[in-house]
């Protein structure tokens, strides 16, 4: 371990009785009222009414106001056996996402076992099946998780920074390729341009941005502060920049990861996985209604369908993701009855099926949390004093 990365953890002998002093009872009480917020009786009542309606009006008005009859009805003609198979891909969801965390946070940088990192990512998933806004609920999880492993602030945000890049790096790429493979012929599917270059021109520009971003030195905070003027306007300047300089370092990692299998081999066969296994269980989904749908149609849908999860008014993404991937299959041409049915088959199996062992998965965490504390291994709660300033 090199001495930089042992700044990430503080050692037991150094957490031991300070915790108390620095770390008041209330702020880390408020700390994890902040982790527990999406299982409040309130949040689960309100999620669960909104949920509900959304669900009927998509699966169940719709169709058979466009006399499709209703998807409900539609799955007794389900072929078991199919659906069998995309639960065993969503299975193998579960471990491809831990394996990407363990990849990109554990090791030499955090002595995370397998299973503290599975309790960590199926309650990140439960949290982000609960709130919307792409999963925001889960990397507030996440990130309350690590500074109660023992990582301090900044190193905890740049792992997580480093853990989305490299999961939905994936993302605009997909988009990119076979937008243009179907687009040119070169693979068998619809061609439109709102499937395919459309698409891929906004995938192109999401690409770009995170390309710039990790060109962001990482003392920017030191230089956006030298522009300041007075000591209480540098020092918020510095810690206002230290935003943009935290995603920088955050998609640096996630860059270096992907291009030295060595170190990220785990964490990058854990994307991969983690992506193949969704599109696979959608697969199988249409497959148990007899709907063949070719490779690159099948991924082009999947993508722009996900891409309505980032609708920050819908609850966990339900409804705006069910209705933003019919909508691409649709546009795809294919049958519409089938669409209906085999996009809530998927969504049951791979947004549904996780959340009783995520939640499950918390409370084992909070165990696993008093654990670390005991042993005096979280970092301290209050934030990191800015960085030193380099010799000019």
């Amino acid at each position: 371990m090199t001495p930089a990365e042992k700044t990430f953890i503080r050692r037991p002998e150094e957490g031991a009785g300070k915790a108390t002093a620095k770390s008041p009872a209330g702020e880390s009480g408020r700390a994890e009222d902040a982790a527990l917020q999406f299982l409040t009786p309130r949040r689960a009542a309100q999620t669960g009414i909104v949920v509900a309606l959304v669900v009927v009006g998509i699966y169940l008005i719709i169709p058979e106001v466009a006399d499709l009859g209703s998807a409900f009805d539609k799955l007794g003609e389900a072929d078991g056996v199919w659906i069998a198979i995309a639960v065993g891909f969503e299975v193998v969801a579960f471990g491809t996402y831990v394996a990407l965390f363990r990849g990109v946070v554990g090791g030499d940088v955090l002595p995370l076992t397998w299973r503290e990192a599975y309790e960590i990512n199926m309650a990140g998933l439960a949290a982000s099946r609960l709130l919307s806004g792409g999963g925001a609920g889960g990397i507030a999880l996440t990130y309350w998780a690590l500074r109660k492993a023992g990582m301090v602030a900044r190193q905890s945000a740049q792992r997580m920074v480093a853990f989305l890049a490299l999961q939905y790096i994936f993302y605009p790429l997909a988009l990119i390729i076979f937008g243009i493979l179907l687009r040119t012929g070169v693979l068998p599917g619809e061609d439109a341009l709102e499937v395919t270059i459309i698409p891929a021109g906004i995938a192109g520009i999401v690409l770009i941005l995170g390309i710039l971003a990790a060109l962001i030195p990482p003392d920017f905070d030191r230089r956006i502060g030298r522009l300041a003027h007075g000591q209480r306007r540098t020092k918020w300047a510095r810690r206002l920049a230290l935003v943009p300089a935290t995603v920088g370092e955050g998609m640096r990692m996630a860059f270096d990861l992907i291009t030295h299998p060595s170190r990220g081999g785990l964490a990058t066969a854990g994307a991969l996985g983690f992506w193949a296994a969704q599109i696979a269980i959608l697969w199988a989904s249409f497959k148990a209604f007899g709907v063949s749908v070719p490779l690159a149609v099948l991924i082009q849908g999947f993508f722009i369908g996900m891409l309505a999860n980032l609708i920050p008014f819908a609850p966990a993404g339900v409804g705006a993701v069910d209705a933003g991937m019919i909508g691409a299959f649709f546009l795809f041409g294919l049958p519409h009855a089938e669409v209906f049915a085999a996009v809530l088959v998927y969504r049951v199996v791979a947004f549904w099926l996780p959340l009783p062992p995520g939640i499950i998965a918390f409370f084992q965490l909070r165990k696993t949390v008093q654990r670390w504390e005991q042993e005096g291994r979280p970092a301290e709660t209050g934030e990191d004093p800015l960085p030193a300033a380099a010799p000019s």
